[in-house]
């Protein structure tokens, strides 16, 4: 049996090139690879399809040719797409398939499909009001729309059952890492930011049988501790929609003294938060998950009365026992930036130390970041000796 090292180091180059894993798998079984993009669309549809869902990751490359087609005030997300498009970095993929939550991505998506006429792009519209009577029905109408679209494209008749079985995998998938959350959250195993940011990300570009397979042996394999080092300040980091922000920053913030304990980024807990119903009509079940996730794990691009993104990033470090939070902001991301002064303000009332960082596609000052994350930690450690459990004095607003 491998070592969890060498599990994690396979997982890693899978991550850090899917395209090539994609091409692997479309040679050896002979069916099509469907590019999808975050952070709603529900892969199980395409799975059971036949089709190989990957979800289009942010090239480590630089912007060039992309530049063209979007302003520069685009998120690095959607410049990437636009240039992985015009550069030929996407001739892996057959289609795409997407969910609409923000204008940048609907404008990366119009510049892809200017570039990649042979390749359809196909867009769902769902709403971003949770509360309106209208709107299950609704999300129920786009998922049956996507579902059309995919037996069309792929020339196959999608099944309850195929669904279904879909569902169960996927399940199965995010249970997996879940429970590893919940290890690392207990002190019971190490893993660092940037390595639990790999077992999520090849859970987006791989085929979820084998990726499960692999979970099941790493957990296998993890040896488990009893506890943090006393001199590590426990961290949660939050925020940063749609891509994953680079692991030398990841690296870096824990090289600082710190161990990160929890996290809500996209390419983290976000994804894997929430599972989609087994019992009932799949596609009903793919549609309570879209308002199950906003509900678990609320999102600045949702609107809800009875859920917030402060109350719950509150509530996790009360449960994960985070003594700081970092907040990981990718820049011109417009809902998180709209947001941001709504978790600032929750955090300064219940007095939890904070960092807004704001990244950029490449070229991120490690250095300079390093000595803000260093005075956050110091700010955090000098807490720690006035108040010696102020995450028990935490309480979100009403």
């Amino acid at each position: 049996m491998p070592t969890s090292e060498e599990i994690l180091a396979r997982l890693a180059r899978i991550a850090e090139d899917p395209n090539r894993y994609a091409e692997a798998w479309k040679k050896a079984r002979g069916r099509k690879v469907i590019g999808t993009f975050p952070m709603n669309f529900p892969l199980e549809l395409v799975h059971a399809a036949g089709a190989l869902p990957v979800v289009v990751q942010e090239s480590g490359q630089p912007i060039t040719l992309g530049r063209t087609l979007l302003f520069e005030f685009y998120c690095g997300y959607t410049r990437s797409l636009t240039d992985q498009a015009m550069t030929g970095q996407m001739e892996v993929f057959d289609a795409f398939f997407l969910v609409d939550h923000c204008v940048a991505l609907l404008g990366a998506a119009d510049a892809m499909r200017f570039e990649l006429t042979d390749k359809p792009i196909f867009l769902a519209q769902y709403m971003a009001s949770m509360d309106e009577a209208w709107n299950v029905p609704e999300i129920r109408k786009q998922i049956d729309l996507l579902r059309a679209q995919l037996e069309e494209f792929c020339g196959v008749t999608i099944t309850d059952a195929a669904i279904a079985h879909s569902i169960r995998l996927y399940n199965r998938n995010r249970q997996l890492l879940r429970h590893l959350y919940d290890l690392r959250r207990a002190g019971r195993i190490r893993i660092t930011a940037g390595q639990m940011q790999v077992l999520v990300k090849s859970s987006m570009v791989m085929d979820v049988e084998e990726h499960t397979s692999l979970l099941a042996d790493y957990l296998a394999a993890l040896e488990q501790e009893n506890g943090f080092g006393e001199d590590l300040v426990k961290l949660h980091l939050s925020g940063h929609f749609c891509h994953a922000p680079p692991i030398a920053l990841l690296d870096m913030i824990e090289s600082c003294g710190a161990v990160v304990v929890d996290d809500d980024l996209f390419a983290g807990f976000r994804y894997i938060s929430t599972d989609v119903p087994e019992t009932g009509d799949p596609a009903d079940g793919l549609t309570r998950w879209y308002f199950d996730r906003n509900t678990n794990v609320p999102c600045s691009t949702q609107a809800q009365k009875t859920v917030d993104w402060e109350t719950y990033l509150v509530k996790s470090l009360e449960k994960s026992g985070a003594e700081g939070v970092i907040i990981l902001m990718a820049k011109f991301c417009e809902p998180h930036m709209l947001y941001y002064p709504e978790l600032r303000k929750e955090l300064d009332r219940c007095g939890v130390p904070h960092l807004l960082i704001e990244t950029e596609h490449l070229g991120l000052p490690l250095e300079q970041l390093r000595t803000r994350v260093e005075a956050l930690l110091e700010r955090v450690s000098r807490g720690a000796v006035a108040s010696p459990a102020p995450a028990r004095h935490l309480q979100p607003h009403p």
